[in-house]
């Protein structure tokens, strides 16, 4: 029950945000189940890849995902997800833990800023490395924007691969900042491209004898029907009181890590 518990919340929080679902995986399977990081990885990108694979279905259908910027992000964190698991088999479990919560701890605290100083949505002169193009509404692709999208996506496979997160937290306040795209396109966008990186590195990681537990598996179906339940909900709540409430949420989940790697 408590697995089935843990794996909705998730669910419902990377439904709800774009960005929680992986960073908090982890913590909910090592803090609430007693799993180590490397026990909980796997669990927690298949479990996060599948929920984030719905939710940008359903923005597929709505026309909210920016396919092609999600690809070009996705191919750059395939491309660095390898070092990251490499790195990961070389470091100690309690040092993961530690970098974990201190990732989380700095992710916390830069988004509880940007929520708290948004930046004026109306002031549409202001250039940004990817701009839509007024006359069509996609991205105008130059050199700036690609190297900005597979910056993303690249520091996005890393962090998955080393500390098994989805890299929503990461790809979301990025590709906001660095383009005029809407919240909901960006957050519909960020959970495709968590989507294709994280099972990216799990079809590695299964191409090396993974096998998956029934716990796993209960805490996978827990997160999907989460996310189902948050992509109804998203609408209807401000995006800058959920940034918050999140923000919140990851320092006092990231001071618990930071403890228990201590």
């Amino acid at each position: 029950m408590l697995t089935l518990m843990i794996g909705a919340c998730v669910g419902l929080v990377l439904g709800l945000t774009g960005a929680g679902g992986g960073i908090l995986a982890i913590p909910a399977l090592t803090l609430g189940l007693g799993w180590s990081v490397t026990q909980a990885t796997p669990i927690a990108l298949l479990a996060v890849g599948g929920a984030a694979l719905l939710g940008a279905i359903y923005g597929l259908r709505q026309g909210l995902v920016r396919y092609k910027a999600a690809a070009t992000m996705a191919c750059a964190g395939w491309l660095v997800a390898p070092l990251g698991l490499y790195l990961a088999q070389q470091v100690a479990g309690d040092v993961l833990m530690l970098m974990f919560g201190m990732v989380m701890l700095m992710v916390a605290g830069r988004m509880y800023w940007q929520a708290r100083h948004v930046r004026d949505e109306s002031q549409g002169t202001l250039q940004r490395n990817c701009m839509l193009d007024p006359a069509t509404g996609r991205l105008d692709w130059n050199a700036r924007c690609l190297a900005t999208l597979a910056a993303i996506g690249g520091a996005s496979g890393f962090l998955t691969g080393l500390l098994g997160v989805g890299g929503g937290f990461l790809i979301v306040p990025a590709f906001r900042k660095f383009s005029d795209v809407r919240m909901h396109g960006v957050v519909a966008t960020s959970l495709m491209v968590v989507a294709l990186v994280s099972l990216g590195t799990l079809a590695h990681l299964f191409s090396r004898g993974l096998v998956l537990e029934p716990a796993g598996a209960s805490f996978i179906g827990a997160a999907l029907c989460g996310m189902i339940g948050g992509r109804w909900l998203a609408p209807k709540i401000s995006a800058l009181l959920l940034q918050q409430l999140f923000a919140l949420l990851c320092v006092a989940v990231s001071l618990l890590m930071i403890s228990k790697g201590l």
